[in-house]
């Protein structure tokens, strides 16, 4: 039912009325008073809330409901609100015929695994408290969640006028960014910024491949940078003065770089390129790896002397602000970064990169396949990170293979000081993932 990143898949399939009506319930009997939901703009999304609030409300919570907002809002918005639990109906940055559940606590950190056991076991085990008739909870609405957003941005950051920034908003709930950037004086100018739950103007997810518009927008113009957001707006990707799109673990470097001290920590997966690392031992911090997902680097940054978690896919976490992936925030903290320090390319320009390549491999047998690869490189390589997946320091670097949270995929990281070094052992990796994924999939068939 739930991956790391909540409940997530295609409407009528994996994700159902029936199934939100059961989750909400399942707050409902578990000590949830007061719920708070909130959705993106996806067609289904209001269907799915609707039936969130009758299953909480069914069984004695009272629900406020949020309408549309981006996923940080709502986050937010359970402490604001005094409430228990924040529902917010998103799949993200997933295609527009999916959509999802993804459950916050008050303060700011989605619900961890052991949180997602307890709703499962509620919904699976029809575990439900329903209340007497004449005890039902009461539906609220509160249409101020964007705009108190927006003026906590506002405070957070010193004005910044003279600066220019070209916002895709991705069709989704990310309009916040345009809103609180033009209050700090910022000249922004937009993309796809009409919500459209169909996402017409560019896939959601705001990778590399999906934001050519904005690339081509800001290379041909003055503006100081670009920044691009997914559907529900917790994630944020930019694109530098020069219109080159920036890569997410130079951005996880940057971002760490301008916040860490001496004995600071910094939390990102173990996916993350090892840029990081260097650039945090620079400035004589540590850093700390994590599963991946937000929900891990937040439960890493709540910890004494971490000042900033970030994840290359684009979720950027400072626990003095909030710990819930924040895009709306990360964009106007960028925007202060270039106001105070000069153009976005000339601050990457001095971070060394390394040869990193990525990709996945479908398999329908998953955690099968897992646990193969994982004993051929043990006998391989010996000693071997099981944090998530398998990870593997090399002479030249570093190699992953996980299991995706969400999708039939095992994916493959690697990253070498040499482009000859990653090339060769990437090519080393698919094959034997490859070689792997094959076997189980004959095995399978055949029992």
């Amino acid at each position: 039912m739930f991956g790391t990143s909540g409940i997530r898949g295609p409407v009528g399939d994996a994700v159902t009325a029936g199934l939100a009506l059961d989750v909400g319930r399942a707050l409902g009997s578990t000590g949830r008073d007061h719920v708070v939901v909130g959705r993106d703009p996806r067609e289904s999304g209001e269907m799915l809330a609707d039936a969130v609030s009758a299953g909480a409300r069914e069984c004695g919570a009272n629900v406020t409901r949020l309408g549309v907002v981006s996923t940080p809002t709502l986050a937010r918005s359970v402490s604001w609100l005094g409430a228990d639990v924040g529902v917010a109906v998103t799949a993200s940055h997933n295609p527009p015929e999916d959509n999802g559940l993804k459950l916050w606590t008050p303060s700011g950190r989605a619900f961890d695994a052991d949180q997602r056991r307890r709703v499962r076991q509620t919904v699976v085990g029809e575990q439900f408290a329903f209340a007497d008739w004449d005890d039902t909870g009461r539906e609220f609405e509160w249409d101020g969640a964007t705009e108190r957003h927006r003026e906590r941005l506002v405070r957070a950051f010193p004005r910044l006028d003279g600066l220019s920034v070209a916002v895709d908003v991705g069709n989704g709930a990310g309009g916040l960014t345009v809103d609180a950037l033009d209050a700090l004086g910022v000249d922004v100018v937009t993309l796809n910024a009409q919500r459209d739950g169909r996402f017409p103007g560019r896939p959601s997810e705001p990778a590399e491949e999906n934001c050519s518009d904005l690339v081509q927008f800001v290379s041909g113009s003055d503006v100081d940078f670009g920044i691009a957001h997914d559907g529900d707006a917790d994630r944020m990707r930019a694109v530098t003065d020069e219109g080159e799109f920036v890569v997410g673990d130079v951005l996880v470097g940057l971002f760490a770089r301008e916040r860490v001290g001496k004995g600071d920590h910094v939390a990102t997966p173990v996916d993350t390129s090892m840029v990081v690392d260097e650039l945090v031992a620079d400035r004589g911090g540590e850093v700390e790896r994590t599963q991946v997902g937000d929900v891990y680097v937040a439960a890493a940054v709540e910890g004494d002397d971490f000042v900033f978690g970030g994840e290359q896919s684009g979720t950027w976490i400072w626990p003095d602000e909030t710990l819930c992936p924040d895009a709306s925030y990360a964009a106007c903290k960028l925007a202060a970064i270039v106001d105070q320090r000069g153009p976005l390319s000339e601050l990457l320009a001095d971070i060394e990169t390394y040869p990193l390549r990525r990709t996945s491999i479908r398999t329908d047998e998953r955690d099968a396949a897992m646990r193969a690869i994982e004993s051929r490189l043990r006998d391989r390589y010996g000693l071997v990170d099981t944090t998530d997946g398998i990870r593997v320091q090399t002479e030249n670097g570093w190699f992953l293979v996980r299991p995706s949270g969400t999708e039939p995929l095992v994916r493959v990281t690697v990253e070498c000081r040499t482009a000859d070094a990653a090339e060769a052992l990437f090519d080393d990796l698919v094959d034997t993932v490859e070689d792997v994924v094959s076997q189980v999939a004959t095995e399978s068939i055949s029992s």
